[in-house]
């Protein structure tokens, strides 16, 4: 199964700015484990996890949902 895009997308911002899972853990109230769960696609954040991550990180717009982000499996 393909990783979700959305948590692609939060672990790239993530890496972008440098920070550690620990870091944005704290930034969120979460476990340093539970963030990285989310970040490899091993667990399903909630919406207000993914808000949380999403605002650490300074992620202000959608995943776009074209062609080259498509979540269907060929």
């Amino acid at each position: 199964m393909a990783p979700n895009p959305q948590c692609a997308a939060l672990a790239a911002a993530m890496q972008k700015q440098g920070l550690s899972y620990a870091q944005v853990a704290q930034k969120i109230g979460k476990s340093e484990q539970h963030v990285i769960d989310i970040c490899t696609g091993a667990a399903t954040p909630t919406t207000d996890e993914f808000n949380a991550l999403a605002r650490a990180l300074g992620i202000t717009s959608a995943p776009p949902h074209d062609a080259a982000h498509s979540t269907k499996s060929t």
